[in-house]
């Protein structure tokens, strides 16, 4: 298992690579993330580290969470996630410790986890990508209505997960294998190719990509 990096995401650009071509990029700002804990298999069961990110005022955090943050001498954050690590990576980091944007490398593939934009309650035509129904031969008002959404003999009832309206969005997306095409230490910014789910400023997570690309 990888570090999952906690970054915000700025928006989209394009940038030319040596070759002179345009690429969609997004720019994400990635880090520092400091350690505020870790875990042990020896102790805990299982190895990871608790990743802190955002800027949050110290007058809003709560005595229980700023009493955590200070045990691992760390400002307090917005965000508090807990990322599952190899032993070998475990090793590399103790509370209090940055995680940056170099744990990357330009060329390589990682998977970007985050919430998609919530589009409220959306139609099959917008939420399934159904076809919209001819304004001939015989077709009223529905247009954009999905159809029959049962038969009527056996079963006799509607189906379960039968692609229907509903709530569209605000859930975790996970996009794998994006390219990195530029990493800026200096900056603490990280350049993926194409975009990554979510709005602007939203919280995202960035790990080594798991399943190899097709």
């Amino acid at each position: 298992m990888a570090i999952e990096l906690l970054c915000r995401k700025i928006g989209m650009t394009r940038i030319y690579d040596e070759s002179g071509e345009s690429i969609g990029v997004t720019v994400l700002e990635a880090g520092p993330n400091p350690v505020v804990q870790k875990k042990t298999r020896e102790h805990d069961g299982y190895d990871a580290l608790q990743l802190a990110f955002g800027v949050r005022k110290r007058s809003r955090t709560p005595k229980a969470l700023l009493g955590h943050f200070e045990k691992a001498k760390v400002a307090p954050k917005r965000h508090l996630r807990e990322s599952r690590v190899g032993a070998e990576d475990a090793a590399k980091y103790e509370p209090g410790q940055d995680v940056k944007v170099d744990v990357f490398a330009k060329g390589q593939r990682v998977d970007v986890i985050g919430t998609s934009k919530g589009r409220g309650t959306a139609g099959v035509v917008k939420r399934h990508h159904f076809a919209v129904k001819k304004e001939s031969h015989g077709t009223h008002e529905g247009f954009r209505l999905p159809g029959s959404i049962g038969p009527g003999s056996y079963p006799g009832h509607v189906i379960k997960g039968l692609r229907m309206p509903g709530r569209l969005g605000n859930e975790r997306v996970t996009t794998r294998n994006v390219e990195v095409v530029r990493v800026d230490p200096e900056r603490n910014l990280l350049l993926v190719r194409g975009s990554v789910p979510g709005a602007n400023d939203g919280l995202v997570r960035v790990r080594s990509a798991v399943a190899p690309r097709r």
